[in-house]
C-alpha cells in the first residue's frame, strides 16, 4: 500500500515567514539607531550617511550602495508580506469570526496577533512608499535632505503612521517568534511568556520614544531650513578625513 506523503509546504512557508520577519525586525532596529544619530548632531548623522555610501572604504561616496540595500530589503519585505497574507482573514465573514473569538475569549496573545495583522496591512502600503523613495532618491539622504523630505515634502504624516506600524508590528512579531520557536523558554514556559511580554512592551516603548524624538529632531531642522530647502549639508573635509583615519 502506497503511503500518502505529508504536504510540507505550510511548514516551509512558516519558516520563510519567520526568517524574513526576523531579518526585517533586526533591520528595523538597526535602521532606527542609524537615523537617530541626528540626535547627536548633524555632523554625526552626515558621517553615518557617508559610511553607508562607502566613503570610508572607497574614499568616494556611492549612493548606489544605499539603493541596493533598500532594494534588497524591499524584496524581503514583499516576500514576507506575500507569505504572511495567507493567514489574514480573506473575507468580512472570517474577520467577524475572528473579532467575535477575540471578544469572547479575551486572550491577550490573540489580541496581539490581531494588531499584528492590522499593522502589517498598514505597513505594506506605508513601508512600500518609504522604501521606493529611498531606492530612487538615495542621493537625497543627509541632515538637510532628510529633514527637507520630512517637512518641505510633507512626509511627516506618513512617517508618524509608519513609525507606529513598524514598531508595533516588529515587537509583536519578535514576541510571537520567541513563543513559536521556543526561544528563551526556560524551564517554566508560563513564566517565560510573562517575561517575554514585558520585554515586548519595554522594547515597544523604547523604540517609539526614540522614533518620535528622532522625527521631532528632523522636523525642527526641516522648519529651520525651510527657506533654503534643497540645500545640502556639508562638513569640513578635514573632519571627514579625521574620522576615516
Amino acid at each position: 500500500m502506497r503511503t500518502k506523503q505529508i504536504d510540507k509546504s505550510p511548514a516551509r512557508l512558516d519558516f520563510i515567514q519567520s526568517a524574513s520577519g526576523l531579518i526585517l525586525a533586526l533591520f528595523m532596529w538597526g535602521h532606527m539607531f542609524f537615523v537617530s544619530t541626528i540626535l547627536l548632531g548633524k555632523d554625526v548623522m552626515y558621517q553615518v550617511t557617508l559610511f553607508f555610501e562607502g566613503y570610508y572604504f572607497f574614499a568616494e561616496s556611492y549612493p548606489l550602495i544605499v539603493t541596493i540595500i533598500a532594494g534588497t530589503v524591499f524584496v524581503i519585505f514583499i516576500l514576507h508580506a506575500g507569505v504572511a497574507m495567507r493567514k489574514f482573514p480573506s473575507s468580512y465573514k472570517q474577520y467577524k469570526i475572528l473579532k467575535n473569538h477575540i471578544e469572547t475569549f479575551k486572550h491577550a496573545d490573540t489580541k496581539l496577533w490581531f494588531w499584528q495583522i492590522f499593522t502589517g496591512f498598514a505597513m505594506f502600503f506605508l513601508g512600500s512608499v518609504h522604501l521606493y523613495i529611498i531606492m530612487t532618491n538615495s542621493t537625497e539622504i543627509g541632515p538637510y535632505a532628510s529633514a527637507d523630505r520630512v517637512v518641505s515634502e510633507w512626509m511627516w504624516p506618513l512617517y508618524i503612521l509608519l513609525l507606529l506600524a513598524v514598531e508595533l508590528h516588529g515587537s509583536i512579531g519578535l514576541y510571537r517568534l520567541c513563543l513559536k520557536w521556543g526561544w528563551f523558554e526556560g524551564k517554566d514556559a508560563k513564566t517565560s511568556r510573562v517575561k517575554l511580554r514585558q520585554a515586548k512592551y519595554a522594547i515597544t516603548i523604547f523604540f517609539l520614544t526614540l522614533g518620535f524624538l528622532t522625527l521631532a529632531a528632523y522636523i525642527k531642522i526641516g522648519l529651520e531650513h525651510q527657506d533654503r530647502a534643497g540645500e545640502r549639508y556639508h562638513i569640513e573635509k578635514t573632519v571627514v578625513q579625521g574620522v576615516k583615519s
